[in-house]
């Protein structure tokens, strides 16, 4: 079903028209916010990025990551890059099968991206508490645990995100994402909830990337 407004039918009273512009609104805003949210996030892990090269290309007192020392683990890493790729391709997938109609199919896939994000947040936050360094040890450790820290937040909150929209989509219908919904009002939830859901896949497939950049510099190039 296409996230378009629903025709008005003729001879709309003032409130009718009111509400079909701040649907239509409220459908730019989805589409607005999600990018704007991608841009701040990008903002703040671009700090990061930038601080992590700057760091490593002056090395002061050869402190950047000195001889010796034991940076996180590497199978922790790729299982969270892991985690969270795979279930941003899930996620996308499974909305395609949404816009098709198939409401059951993008409920299972929903279903296994919530797990594998979850996973992702928990090996976030197990490895943060189990690290074999502390902030301070040197320029490297700084700028992991507070690139690690805030990418955890994020996680978990998008995590978070994405159980609320499971569980909004559980409420909608099956038919109503096959055919035009009779009422105006009922077309309207539908097409709100097909916004939110596509900006939601926007950002996950964005911190997807965020995740394996994040993977190469701490990883990778150290």
């Amino acid at each position: 079903m296409a996230e378009t407004t629903p025709s008005a039918p003729v001879g709309l009273t003032r409130g009718q028209e009111e509400a079909a512009f701040y649907h239509e609104a409220a459908l730019n805003s989805a589409w607005t916010g999600a990018r704007l949210l991608i841009g701040v996030v990008a903002s703040g892990l671009g700090a990061f990025v930038f601080s992590f090269f700057y760091l490593r290309s002056v090395n002061n007192y050869g402190l950047w990551y000195p001889k010796g020392f034991t940076g996180p683990q590497g199978w922790e890493g790729a299982v969270i890059v892991i985690a969270i790729v795979v279930s941003a391709v899930a996620q996308s997938l499974g909305l395609q099968q949404l816009k098709r109609g198939k409401k059951s199919s993008w409920l299972a896939m929903s279903a296994a991206a919530l797990g594998l994000g979850a996973v992702a947040a928990v090996f976030l936050i197990l490895q943060l508490a189990t690290l074999p360094f502390q902030p301070g040890d040197n320029a490297f450790a700084s700028v992991f645990v507070g690139a690690q820290v805030v990418f955890a937040v994020l996680v978990l909150a998008t995590v978070i995100w994405q159980e609320i929209l499971l569980m909004a989509g559980r409420q909608i219908p099956e038919i109503s994402f096959v055919e035009q919904p009779p009422t105006f009002a009922e077309a309207t939830v539908v097409q709100r909830f097909q916004a939110s859901l596509s900006g939601f896949t926007l950002f996950w497939n964005f911190l997807a990337i965020a995740a394996v950049v994040l993977w190469v510099l701490f990883y990778l190039v150290h």
